[in-house]
């Protein structure tokens, strides 16, 4: 009990944030460390989790709530739905002058012509889901198109991935 809510209490801090939007990448970490926390204690235990971060990251700014809903699309679609148990992985690297996210998990495959049809609803559409296509619009309007949400599947991993430049 204790541990929820020590990890209940971080996510609203962090998602509060003092009003303000933007947050060190250590930070948006940590709210999604709580988070996976969460989670695995729900699913008792069903996936394990490795977070991996370039050190120089984590004081680079970003704006807030980018990784937790492409990591509880990851665990709902990868895992909750198969039943099955498995790994989801957080990658945070440089890249030339920018900064890469990737959340991945080897549950079930995404199907990447469903999530390209959902994130190219037209304005007027009510989605089905809001998750996905909120941070593909906000990544967009704040970074870029280039910095739009990416899917791909590598391996046995489904894979959702943005890139934005890197801002200190």
């Amino acid at each position: 009990i204790q541990k929820m809510v020590v990890s209940l209490a971080t996510m609203l801090r962090y998602s509060l944030n003092n009003g303000q939007n933007l947050i060190a990448v250590q930070d948006e970490i940590k709210q999604v460390q709580s988070y996976i926390n969460l989670q695995q204690i729900r699913f008792e235990n069903c996936f394990e989790s490795e977070i991996r971060i370039q050190e120089e990251m984590n004081s680079c700014i970003i704006i807030k709530l980018l990784l937790q809903p492409l990591v509880e699309n990851a665990l709902q679609h990868g895992f909750d739905e198969s039943g099955q148990t498995g790994k989801l992985m957080l990658r945070v690297k440089k890249k030339e002058n920018n900064i890469e996210f990737s959340v991945l998990n080897n549950g079930n495959k995404m199907d990447l012509e469903k999530v390209k049809q959902a994130l190219q609803l037209p304005e007027d559409a009510k989605p089905t889901s809001y998750g996905l296509r909120n941070v593909n619009d906000r990544l967009v309007k704040y970074y870029g198109a280039k910095s739009g949400l990416q899917f791909s599947i590598e391996g046995d991993y489904s894979c959702a991935r943005f890139t934005i430049p890197a801002q200190l």
